[in-house]
């Protein structure tokens, strides 16, 4: 998923909890899908991060070379400035974009 155009919003806001109420009946169970969902998220952007990092990594220890590279702090602050995976997940679930399924309830 593209995480760049999601419209979850920049910073926290007050949430009702009714609508965790709307996927499972059960707010805890709510609270762990997108626990993991928001898990799933934060790995992914980590790791797509760590790729574009990688171009820049030098294995030497140059001074100079730490204050020149401004494309590198540029990534690193675009990331920065991203939504956070809690708020991700949080928009994805409002929008029944997650799909989930319990086990436990589909033996009975």
């Amino acid at each position: 998923m593209d995480y760049k155009k999601t419209k979850a919003p920049g910073s926290t806001i007050p949430r009702d909890l009714g609508m965790l109420n709307s996927g499972t009946d059960n707010i805890y169970e709510s609270v762990m899908v997108l626990a993991k969902r928001a898990n799933q998220i934060g790995s992914e952007m980590k790791e797509e991060l760590n790729q574009k990092l990688q171009e820049f990594a030098s294995y030497t220890d140059n001074l100079e070379e730490v204050f020149e590279n401004r494309e590198q702090i540029e990534i690193s602050r675009y990331y920065e400035r991203l939504p956070k995976p809690t708020l991700i997940a949080t928009q994805e679930y409002e929008e029944d974009n997650i799909y989930f399924r319990n086990p436990a309830k589909e033996k009975k």
